[in-house]
């Protein structure tokens, strides 16, 4: 565990139990279908030569979605429970699935074309060791989807509860217990200038304006509202508004 703000971090090893929504299939397919159009726009045919590498795998109902259009995929997850469930319905051979620690990843030096860590920074004990372990495993030139949540949102999207990332941690602690929810708000969400020094030692491709923008060409559709005036219009003003966009979609590339 790492200490963050005078506070001690560790997992949540049973993560799935307590967010039901990763058993969610409909949901899960749609998140992987935009991973696969931002990936394919980025690496063209490549990507069907690609060996990718799922950074909390959970329930594995991307990685069976995405496997068949990358050369290899391993998904790993400190959950036993949702990994369990993975292999059980996993029927792509070149996908597999291994317990590791996301700081220590079970791969060696320069081996991943792909990373795919998304939403996951938030939860581990040590967000800077864990973008350390990415860029040890990656291959120059090979990326990461880095799909990051914004401290700054206006409800919390793993317990929908509002401001509950923005505010003060001993605050989010006594209300996350008072509705009963987890004995301490676990995840930990960096602001928009958090993220970037985070992640700077990569060279960073910024899909985030692209995805509101062109939301049927990379599935985003989910994303935004319905009504065609109110995409269009958060399409016009997401550029003002980028410092408090709740989610970054950023393909982080080892340059070196």
């Amino acid at each position: 565990m790492s200490e963050v703000d005078g506070e001690r971090r560790g997992y949540q090893e049973g993560f799935s139990d307590l967010v039901p929504g990763v058993y969610d299939i409909a949901a899960r397919r749609r998140k992987a279908e935009t991973t696969l159009r931002v990936l394919r726009d980025y690496f063209g045919a490549r990507l069907a030569e690609c060996r990718v590498l799922d950074v909390g795998a959970s329930t594995g109902i991307i990685d069976a979605y995405l496997a068949p259009h990358v050369a290899q995929l391993l998904g790993v997850d400190i959950d036993t429970k949702a990994l369990a469930h993975a292999r059980e319905h996993s029927q792509d051979t070149s996908a597999g699935y291994a317990r590791a620690d996301a700081l220590a990843l079970p791969v060696a030096d320069r081996s991943i074309d792909v990373v795919i860590c998304a939403h996951v920074y938030e939860h581990v004990p040590d967000a800077e060791q864990l973008l350390a372990e990415i860029h040890r495993v990656l291959k120059p030139g090979g990326v990461c989807y880095f799909a990051a949540g914004n401290r700054f949102q206006l409800i919390e999207p793993h317990y929908r509860v509002p401001l509950l990332s923005a505010i003060p941690r001993p605050l989010a602690h006594r209300l996350i217990r008072r509705l009963g929810i987890a004995d301490r708000y676990h995840e930990l969400h960096f602001s928009l200038l958090g993220l970037r020094s985070l992640t700077a030692h990569f060279r960073r491709h910024d899909y985030t304006l692209r995805l509101i923008r062109e939301h049927e060409r990379f599935a985003t559709g989910y994303m935004l509202p319905r009504a065609p005036w109110l995409r269009r219009a958060i399409g016009l003003f997401a550029g003002v508004l980028y410092p408090v966009i709740p989610t970054y979609i950023w393909l982080l590339e080892r340059e070196a």
